[in-house]
C-alpha cells in the first residue's frame, strides 16, 4: 500500500514546518528553565550549563530558519 493513502491527515510543508516550529519553540522554553534552574543552584555545573546554552542558541537558530520559510518575501 502506498504511505500517503494510509494515512487520514495529510499536512503540507507549510502545515509540517508549524509543527515543527512549535516543537523547538517548546524545546527552547523548557532549555530556558533548565538553565534557570541549574544557575539558582548552590553549586551549578558550569560545563553543564555551557552545553546548555549551545544547545539552546541552536535550537534558536532553527527556530530562526523556519520562520524565515514561513514568512513570504515582500517585494518593496
Amino acid at each position: 500500500m502506498n504511505a500517503h493513502t494510509d494515512s487520514p491527515i495529510e499536512m503540507n510543508s507549510d502545515e509540517v514546518l508549524r509543527v515543527k516550529l512549535e516543537v523547538l519553540r517548546r524545546e527552547h522554553r523548557d532549555l530556558d528553565e533548565a538553565i534557570s534552574a541549574l544557575v539558582n543552584a548552590a553549586h551549578p555545573d558550569q560545563l553543564r550549563l555551557v552545553r546548555l546554552k549551545k544547545q539552546k542558541l541552536a535550537l534558536k537558530d532553527q527556530i530562526a530558519r523556519i520562520e524565515d520559510r514561513l514568512t513570504p518575501d515582500i517585494i518593496a
